[in-house]
């Protein structure tokens, strides 16, 4: 629209370059627009975001958790142990445990069907 209003004037020596101006002055108008924007739009975003920290209290009971599990893995037999935790923490498949192991894949799965049942019995109301 501006170039179009601009065209009945004589003061254009060089329409080419006023229309790179105009385009260039819009661009410029468009970023400072979002500036402003961003200035006084987004901050108020940013509280309606919860703030995901666990508090001090949920941090105990995770790690008070955490220590009776580890209490409770530790009285597992030994092969129930290494084949639990071979597959929970090393993420290892019944298979490669199996193999690594030189046990039948049943072997392990009844192995860690053991310790989880161990685990659940000890850590009862816990897991719920």
């Amino acid at each position: 629209m501006r170039a179009h209003s601009a065209r009945t004037s004589s003061d254009i020596n060089n329409s080419r370059s006023y229309l790179f101006r105009i385009a260039d002055n819009l661009a410029k108008d468009h970023f400072r627009a979002g500036k402003v924007h961003g200035q006084y739009i987004e901050p108020a975003i940013i509280f309606d975001i919860a703030d995901e920290t666990p508090d001090p209290e949920h941090i105990t009971d995770y790690r008070q958790r955490l220590e009776l599990l580890e209490k409770v893995i530790s009285t597992l037999p030994a092969r129930q142990k290494e084949v639990f935790l071979m597959h929970k923490f090393d993420g290892l498949s019944h298979g490669e445990i199996a193999q690594k192991l030189g046990i039948t894949k049943s072997a392990v799965e009844k192995l860690i069907m053991k310790a989880l049942a161990h685990c659940r019995d000890r850590l009862g109301d816990l897991i719920d």
